[in-house]
């Protein structure tokens, strides 16, 4: 089983920019499909970006295209999100989850992943 522990949280003010991190241990990435998901409170968690990392892309929320980037480092087992133009409504709980399965799935529904990290804390002040 994986174990997903995501790092990089943190205070930034607006347009200002955080890279959180997504690190597995127990199984690699190598097969998985992970997603990055956001909580603000008294809302629903919901899809900020995805990667598949047998190369089938890339792929991301509107609220965050042209402004976050998804990606995944091999060697180090970590995927990682770089927010720019950060925006108070980005504020949240970010998660990353997982999923190893080779059959197609809907990316942005948290319910289709199993692993999930503890979440980290970002917060803009405008």
């Amino acid at each position: 089983q994986v174990q997903l522990v995501e790092s990089g949280g943190g205070l930034v003010q607006a347009g200002g920019s955080l890279r959180l991190s997504c690190a597995a241990s127990g199984r690699t990435f190598s097969s998985a499909s992970v997603g990055w998901f956001r909580q603000a409170p008294g809302k629903e968690r919901d899809f900020v970006a995805g990667i598949n990392w047998s190369g089938a892309g890339s792929y991301y929320a509107d609220s965050v295209k042209g402004r976050f980037t998804i990606s995944g480092n091999n060697a180090k087992n970590t995927v990682y999100l770089q927010m720019n133009s950060l925006k108070f409504e980005d504020t949240a709980v970010y998660y990353c989850a997982a999923r190893y399965s080779s059959t197609s799935f809907q990316y942005t529904r948290s319910e289709n992943y199993p692993d999930w990290g503890q979440g980290t804390q970002v917060t803009v002040s405008s």
